[in-house]
């Protein structure tokens, strides 16, 4: 296969999951977060997106070096190990201010919230740095 191919494929595996997740994720900004089963959904959405934008990322990492394109490759490392300490430092926010909520505080859904859009700008940004980063991929 040639390495332009490869490279190509190795994008497009980084792209899919950051394309879904930014369609999907603005959907949860016209429900309101007070019911518990819209949080929980939420919840889990960002947790699958981190995981699986942090395994793409390793084997977007993988195919950019079989492609012969180290520097390609320490970026999609870079977005994968973001991925995985977003994940880590979203979900024990997201977790305290469930709790918060259940437990009646008023500032609970506003700090869930803010937590929703700061992932949406997250991806975003890393999104757009993708798709910036494909012609000069190929």
């Amino acid at each position: 296969m040639p390495s332009d191919a490869l490279a190509l494929y190795a994008a497009v595996i980084l792209l899919v999951p950051m394309g879904c997740f930014f369609l999907s994720s603005p959907v949860f900004l016209l429900v309101g977060l007070e019911v518990p089963e819209v949080t929980q959904l939420l919840r889990g959405m960002f947790n699958g997106y981190f995981l699986v934008v942090g395994i793409a990322g390793l084997i977007t990492m993988v195919m950019f070096a079989a492609a012969g394109r180290p520097v390609f490759a320490v970026g999609a490392i870079v977005v994968a190990g973001f991925a995985i300490v977003a994940r880590r430092w979203l979900l024990q926010r997201m977790d305290a201010g469930l709790q918060a909520r259940d437990a009646g505080a008023p500032f609970a859904v506003r700090q869930l919230r803010v937590l929703h859009v700061k992932s949406m700008l997250i991806n975003a940004v890393q999104l757009v740095a993708v798709v910036a980063s494909v012609p000069h991929i190929v």
